[in-house]
């Protein structure tokens, strides 16, 4: 009889054996080289803890708000498209699983499942991711969309003005089935001796896209706006200056620009420069809830959860990802109640030492 899976990192094993190889290699892939892929994972490793002791940990809450809602851990399930690679509910499972956990679920733009039926799948909060295409009007038609079925934000995604190159994908000719969204609204039959993505994508994204059409997205919605991709201070100001409402530090799940650097070592720049001025996010990395810890200590105001989530879904269906939220969750607890924090607002920079800070303690 198979065990149970005790860490969130058993999840993906038990995908890669239920997945066809060129779905697992589609979730599982980075960009080239896969530098920054290995990356967002180790710099986790150079970070330790500093505890406390003798603080009254009898009750641990790891309950936090996020633009006004809510949430029982500050973990959300980061934008993945195409779930139903992965199981046949696709997104509906994955949004019953987050919100049977109390927490958010960023729908992706590519998803499988379309922006109504999840809607209709559950009562929870959600936001929807974007991407903007070339032909404007589809934008505005989806924001339109998910604004009328109860979607609580945007998350506009600024890294992706062309495909990353992932060899795994054009070596496999993958081929991703159709994009429901965007039914009756753009061709999504693409001819390609690779990866149709790779060719889907030069063909439709937009790759003019700059700060100052930002002002155009905020006139098409009275949502909250996010943008995803920030690993500069530089640009984390400028979204401050254009009025955005959130900034989410992600390399894009390493999947764009190899030799980026791993979010979390940019996090604490990131959160600088905006100075408190909007809710900062982390996306890239988290397989334990001490790396959750982490990104809380410097600075992040939740972390968002993208592969773990799908190996889940691959392996389990709607019990997996709820699984992979729980077991993240349970371990946040005994890391908060380890380091002497019974609350998210008691974890603290001071909680946490850098690599660089240990070099300069032996100096």
């Amino acid at each position: 009889m198979e065990q149970e899976p005790v860490k969130v990192e058993e999840f993906e094993e038990l995908a890669r054996r239920a997945l066809p190889k060129m779905y697992y290699d589609y979730f599982r892939g980075g960009a080239e080289d896969q530098f920054t892929l290995k990356e967002n994972i180790r710099a986790f490793q150079r970070i330790t803890f500093q505890p406390r002791i003798l603080v009254d940990v009898s009750s641990i809450n790891t309950s936090t708000s996020l633009l006004g809602h809510m949430i029982e851990a500050p973990i959300l399930v980061a934008p993945t498209g195409m779930h139903r690679l992965a199981h046949p509910e696709g997104e509906v499972a994955t949004a019953r699983a987050a919100a049977s956990c109390n927490t958010i679920m960023v729908l992706s733009f590519t998803s499988n499942c379309t922006i109504e039926e999840v809607a209709a799948s559950c009562d929870a909060v959600r936001f929807f991711q974007l991407y903007v295409y070339k032909r404007r009007d589809i934008a505005a038609e989806l924001v339109k969309r998910a604004e009328r079925h109860g979607y609580k934000a945007v998350v506009v995604t600024g890294d992706a003005p062309k495909l990353g190159r992932r060899e795994a994908d054009i070596k496999n000719k993958m081929v991703a089935p159709r994009l429901r969204n965007l039914e009756g609204l753009l061709s999504v039959e693409v001819e390609s001796g690779g990866s149709n993505l790779q060719a889907f994508a030069s063909q439709t994204h937009d790759d003019s896209l700059s700060w100052k059409d930002m002002a155009w997205l905020k006139s098409i919605t009275s949502l909250p706006i996010l943008i995803k991709g920030v690993l500069t201070a530089e640009d984390a100001r400028k979204a401050v200056e254009v009025g955005l409402n959130g900034v989410i530090v992600s390399n894009h799940g390493a999947r764009q620009l190899d030799y980026a650097p791993a979010s979390l070592s940019v996090l604490e720049e990131v959160v600088e420069a905006v100075a408190g001025s909007v809710p900062v996010l982390f996306d890239g990395g988290i397989r334990r809830g001490t790396d959750v810890f982490k990104a809380l200590a410097l600075g992040a105001k939740a972390v968002m959860v993208g592969r773990p989530v799908v190996f889940g879904l691959a392996a389990k269906g709607e019990q997996g990802v709820r699984r992979v939220v729980e077991i993240l969750k349970d371990e946040l607890e005994l890391t908060m109640a380890l380091a002497g924090c019974p609350t998210i607002d008691a974890i603290s920079r001071s909680h946490v030492r850098t690599e660089q800070e240990r070099l300069r303690s032996f100096m």
